[in-house]
């Protein structure tokens, strides 16, 4: 694996950091600042997107046919990085890397005709229906039913259940969901991937607030809802096969190293005017500079495992069963700058404001200013990065029985 950029990957840094200055205005990027959650919220990330989307960036990891770039994976890692370290907010992953490949991919031309431009425009905004309240990390065990009907009104499924921890469902159009359509099948077969229209009777969106204050999560409740059978994505019974490919794409689909990176400079960075409280800047002290010392290992070393995944993709592999290890590493290393951010401001970072959002005209004044502001209610948040995607102790299992073969 070489990690020299060659001359024409150098020319690209240079023109998507020119693009960066000249297109990341100072709303978008404070805005994204001022986010505790790792989903930013659509006014940034809606704005944001439709910046790239006019150069013709928006849907980098895509294939050209369907819109996408036509970049190389160093490309596309050299674009991401470069907005880490700009502060260029996240895309909104729901639709674009993780719907948007399962249509690609597995769809019908008439699926892919009509939802992948919408995606791009922003006229549809995707929720995620997965989790349910009685099933836990047992994705499989899910009870949802999606019953098949044929009338005069044509081929349709009538869907009746719950999803829980649905990102963003309070915002969107449409739900990518998973739902049991053969109840006498074996759990793992009898599931369907439907995509639902969320404006219609029958669909009701419950608030989950968090511990710190975001409204992000929500439980949803399918009440005999309609689904044209031209809405399911792949065979019936093969939504087993099609989630397995989305988290694939959940927790390997991009680099989380150069954001990590970025934010814990910017910790270090604060650190030198930070005391101590012994006469000393946190900076200077030796237990501090150990933590970031372990800490900027273990960054550099999920790097390291990101650019391998990188290499193999651009030799024609797939994203495999080590990206269970990237969303291991990234979700702890995540945990503790967060939680580090929090150490260096002592008491100041234990303002929790729990209005939102913390940027903007309405926002609140910060006491000791905007990073203590969000410090507090960022590490309550991260504390989900070990659940979303799959539980750390789901991503062990994987890497032990797929990787390591125990």
């Amino acid at each position: 694996m070489d990690l020299d950029l060659s001359p024409q990957d150098l020319t690209f840094r240079d023109e998507v950091r020119a693009f960066l200055a000249e297109n990341l205005t100072a709303q978008i990027r404070d805005g994204a600042a001022a986010t505790p959650s790792v989903f930013v919220e659509p006014d940034i990330g809606q704005a944001w997107n439709a910046v790239l989307h006019k150069q013709g960036w928006l849907a980098y990891q895509w294939p050209k046919e369907y819109g996408g770039t036509g970049w190389s994976p160093v490309q596309r890692y050299i674009f991401e990085k470069e907005c880490a370290e700009a502060g260029a907010p996240n895309l909104t992953v729901l639709g674009l890397k993780l719907v948007a490949p399962v249509i690609y991919t597995f769809g019908t031309p008439e699926q892919k005709a009509h939802y992948l431009p919408r995606i791009l425009s922003g006229e549809d905004y995707w929720c995620q229906g997965f989790s349910e309240p009685a099933s836990g990390s047992d994705l499989a065990s899910l009870q949802c039913r999606a019953v098949r009907i044929s009338d005069e009104r044509g081929e349709r499924y009538v869907v009746n259940g719950s999803k829980i921890w649905t990102t963003h469902a309070h915002w969107a159009n449409r739900m990518f969901c998973l739902a049991r359509t053969d109840a006498s099948a074996h759990k793992n077969a009898g599931i369907s991937f439907l995509l639902i229209d969320m404006n219609q009777p029958g669909i009701s969106v419950r608030p989950i607030l968090t511990l710190a204050g975001d409204h992000e999560v929500n439980q949803v409740f399918l009440e005999d809802v309609e689904v044209p059978v031209s809405d399911r994505v792949g065979a019936e019974g093969d939504g087993w096969k099609l989630a397995k490919f989305l988290l694939e794409n959940e927790r390997g689909g991009s680099c989380h190293a150069p954001k990590l990176a970025y934010d814990l400079r910017r910790i270090e960075a604060d650190a030198v005017s930070q005391s101590d409280g012994h006469g000393g800047t946190m900076a200077g002290n030796a237990e501090w500079r150990r933590r970031v010392a372990r800490i900027r290992l273990g960054v550099e070393s999920l790097e390291m495992i990101e650019l391998k995944i990188l290499s193999e993709i651009a030799h024609g592999q797939k994203p495999g069963p080590q990206t269970s290890l990237v969303k291991l590493l990234a979700s702890n290393l995540r945990q503790d700058i967060d939680l580090l951010a929090m150490d260096l401001l002592g008491l100041a970072g234990l303002e929790l404001e729990r209005q939102r959002p913390l940027y903007g005209a309405g926002a609140p004044v910060p006491v000791h200013g905007g990073q203590s502001q969000v410090a507090a209610a960022r590490y309550l948040n991260s504390r989900a990065w070990t659940i979303f995607g799959g539980t750390n102790e789901v991503q062990a299992g994987i890497i032990a029985k797929t990787v390591l073969h125990l």
